[in-house]
């Protein structure tokens, strides 16, 4: 079963040096026992660009589609045998980065 854990911030890249130990520890956790699919921290949501082209001319809008305080600024993407592994990693990671997670299973495994 596939898993996105997102990590929630309100801001981007805010680590300090010892949570990136930590998440990199975790991320060496991950693959070692074969958890790892893919991690990465996004940009602001400033950065970003909606497309909405389901009509007749396509709608580009610069920023994020919702304005809120807390976005999600990385993810992993892990692959667990199960809902209560993938929440007990989730509760690793939240706790190797300092920031609140959300955990979300990938539709059809």
């Amino acid at each position: 079963m596939r898993f996105l854990i997102a990590v929630l911030d309100s801001g981007t890249a805010t680590a300090v040096p010892g949570e990136m130990q930590a998440i990199d520890a975790f991320n060496d956790k991950l693959r070692a026992n074969g958890h790892w699919i893919l991690a990465a921290g996004l940009a602001a949501p400033s950065d970003a660009t909606v497309i909405d082209n389901r009509g007749e001319t396509p709608r580009v809008t610069a920023g994020a589609f919702n304005d809120t305080e807390v976005y999600m600024s990385g993810f992993w993407i892990i692959d667990a045998p199960d809902v209560a592994t993938a929440h007990a990693l989730a509760k690793e990671g939240s706790k190797c980065c300092n920031r609140a997670v959300e955990v979300r299973q990938f539709l059809g495994g």
